[in-house]
């Protein structure tokens, strides 16, 4: 038996020493980049940033990012550059002219809800008037472009996305409906916001068996629920079966009251 480990040891030895000398070649991996160092220019992320390679919010900071490593953007940077943009697009259809409301996550942020937006900045328009709009948009120098979906342009603004709606959850955008709009500030600027029960049924009435998504809609309507008319939602959308099942989360999450016992 010793006889035999010996041989094996001698057999391992060229290879360790094979091992050892191993060198990376002059243009192998660079380490990453930390805070202070000179390699990296100013506004640039050390490799894997912003978002590739590094520890998604919420976990602790040493579970598979160096010590010292530059940090993933922080939410409220992408929510500023969206922000950015919702104000650039609604003072651009303010001084149009175009009757318009601010929909989506910023338009929830301007009632008052979360700062964390993390997709794009939404604006309803009246179906008539979409040609008009992506004129001017395209007189301010703005990109448009229409997708295979038949209800909404988009544009890029401040290098993100911006859908202009024309039908919400399979409906016409309506004059009634931008009517009913509030006029609230976006950070400084002024501009009509979808009002609440609008909001909250164009999201809700978007459930499907193909998008169901409660955890996205049910912070929304915990921000808003005391600006919502419930029982307008349960009479417009409260019979689909996705929409009513979400309306009976919220009742036993306590965010409303069942019906019968509305005042």
């Amino acid at each position: 038996m010793t006889h035999n480990g010996e041989e094996t040891a001698a057999a391992r030895r060229p290879q360790i020493q094979e091992v050892t000398e191993l060198r990376l070649p002059p243009d192998g991996p660079r380490p990453q980049a930390h805070r202070g160092d000179p390699s990296t220019p100013p506004g640039e992320h050390a490799p894997g940033g912003p978002h590739g390679g590094t520890t998604p919010p919420g976990l602790p900071q040493d579970v598979g990012t160096p010590p010292g490593a530059d940090a993933p953007d922080l939410p409220h940077d992408r929510s500023q550059a969206i922000l950015e943009a919702a104000k650039q697009i609604g003072a651009l259809l303010k001084r149009a002219g175009h009757p318009f409301a601010l929909a989506g996550s910023v338009a929830v942020y301007a009632h008052g809800g979360s700062r964390y937006l993390q997709h794009d900045a939404d604006f309803c328009v009246l179906p008539g008037d979409a040609d008009a709009v992506a004129a001017t948009l395209r007189e301010a120098g703005l990109p448009v472009r229409t997708p295979p979906e038949d209800w909404l342009l988009k544009t890029t603004c401040q290098g993100q996305n911006v859908d202009i709606i024309f039908a919400l959850a399979h409906e016409p955008v309506t004059r009634d409906m931008l009517e009913r709009a509030h006029v609230l500030p976006v950070d400084s600027v002024l501009m009509p916001v979808l009002c609440p029960t609008d909001l909250i049924r164009s999201l809700i009435s978007a459930f499907s068996e193909h998008y169901c998504d409660f955890g996205a809609v049910l912070p929304v309507a915990r921000a808003v629920r005391e600006k919502v008319d419930w029982d307008v939602i349960r009479d417009t959308c409260g019979d689909q079966p996705m929409p009513a099942a979400f309306l009976f989360l919220l009742e036993r999450l306590d965010v409303i009251a069942p019906r019968e016992q509305r005042t």
